[in-house]
């Protein structure tokens, strides 16, 4: 048995599900829809599938050793974390805290099946915005290219080794940030009650303002 695959896959598994800024991301969006909320998490896979594939090809030292480019991810990380984030609180603000009254607006009533409106987010936005997320994390290359090597046996060849891992780092992000969508989507018609919809919009808009605040701060300090 190879424990050192069995111990990465302990690794692997407590770095994909723990939340953050890709967590956020996913929940927020499946409020919008089932479809929304899974494109989303297709997306944040998408971007590990980058960040895996750059740590395996060695793309990543070259980000890691280039101060420019690494500060340039990072603004721009921290930069679409705080649009996203704005964006979410904005919505809290605006929406009631309240079921609005299906006379003075049919279309935002909700239908005699307790169904929410229309969804608001496409399926292609949130594939882009959750790799977008993923993908302009700085911190995940350093974090692959100093991780992978750590469960590549000695004598053992590199490349076929680091492989396995980022598909699997993959795999179990497939299966996670879909089972978190459709698990917010199953739960839908107590999340989407007004007030609880606006605290979680206010939750998610909060932390990934703060997230894409603590790149930011971090790059100005650096």
């Amino acid at each position: 048995m190879d424990g050192q695959l069995i111990a990465f896959t302990g690794v692997a598994a407590g770095m994909v599900t723990m939340p953050g800024a890709d967590f956020a991301v996913v929940v927020r969006n499946a409020l919008d829809s089932r479809r929304a909320g899974v494109a989303t998490a297709v997306g944040v896979a998408g971007g590990l599938l980058v960040h895996t594939a750059l740590a395996v090809a060695g793309l990543a030292a070259v980000l890691v050793a280039v101060p420019a480019l690494f500060g340039a991810v990072q603004l721009l990380g921290g930069a679409y974390l705080l649009y996203l984030g704005g964006r979410a609180l904005i919505a809290a603000v605006r929406r009631p805290a309240t079921v609005v009254d299906a006379s003075a607006d049919p279309s935002a009533a909700p239908s005699a099946d307790g169904a929410r409106p229309a969804a608001l987010l496409g399926t292609a936005q949130g594939l882009r915005q959750g790799f977008l997320t993923n993908a302009l994390n700085p911190k995940a290359p350093v974090l692959f290219l100093s991780l992978l090597p750590q469960f590549v046996p000695a004598g053992e060849p590199a490349l076929p080794r680091t492989l396995l891992l980022a598909t699997m780092v993959v795999a179990m992000a497939l299966v996670w940030f879909p089972a978190v969508a459709l698990l917010v989507d199953r739960l839908g018609a107590w999340l989407r009650r007004p007030r609880v919809t606006r605290a979680l919009e206010a939750t998610t808009g909060a932390l990934l303002t703060a997230l894409g605040g603590i790149l930011l701060v971090e790059l100005v300090l650096a």
